[in-house]
């Protein structure tokens, strides 16, 4: 992919969470929990018929636009800018695959839609069950397979100083 897991949170998710006025620590690292989960941080960006490095499926994408942006038309309005003006009228799901910012915002309203709210400073404990109530779909995914994403991908261990 040839993007660091600190570029993704930085350039990618939090500028994102930011343009859509949801940025928090929790959002940030819920969804670079759900990006390593579900791609690896980018490893596989198509699993099935569940693109891009969140892995949402096209039913997924649909609901949050036919379910959640339908009744948000200025939130609408802000997701479809982050879109491709050309490509997404082409094909809306290879959005997911090409468009990091989009994805990022769709895979923030696959959660956002559920309309249960994110604990504040979650732990990744939290973060794994709220992933797994809400984003995950699939029988193979399990929390302890979240945690240790997040752990080896998400939060390095902290460097020692002597």
């Amino acid at each position: 992919m040839g993007l660091s897991a600190g570029q993704l949170r930085k350039l990618i998710i939090r500028d994102t969470l930011e343009e859509l006025g949801d940025w928090s620590p929790a959002a940030e690292n819920l969804l670079m929990g759900t990006a390593a989960q579900e791609s690896g941080l980018g490893v596989r960006i198509k699993k099935g018929r569940s693109l891009g490095i969140y892995l949402i499926s096209p039913a997924a994408h649909r609901a949050v636009w036919d379910k959640y942006l339908v009744d948000h038309p200025e939130l609408a309005s802000t997701v479809r800018g982050l879109a491709g003006q050309r490509s997404f009228l082409k094909n809306p799901q290879n959005e997911l695959v090409t468009n990091l910012k989009y994805a990022t915002a769709i895979a923030w309203l696959v959660y956002k839609r559920c309309g249960h709210p994110l604990p504040e400073n979650a732990s990744p404990e939290e973060l794994a069950r709220y992933w797994y109530r809400h984003f995950h779909r699939r029988p193979n995914g399990r929390l302890e397979d979240f945690l240790r994403n997040y752990h080896q991908r998400v939060a390095p261990a902290p460097t020692l100083v002597a």
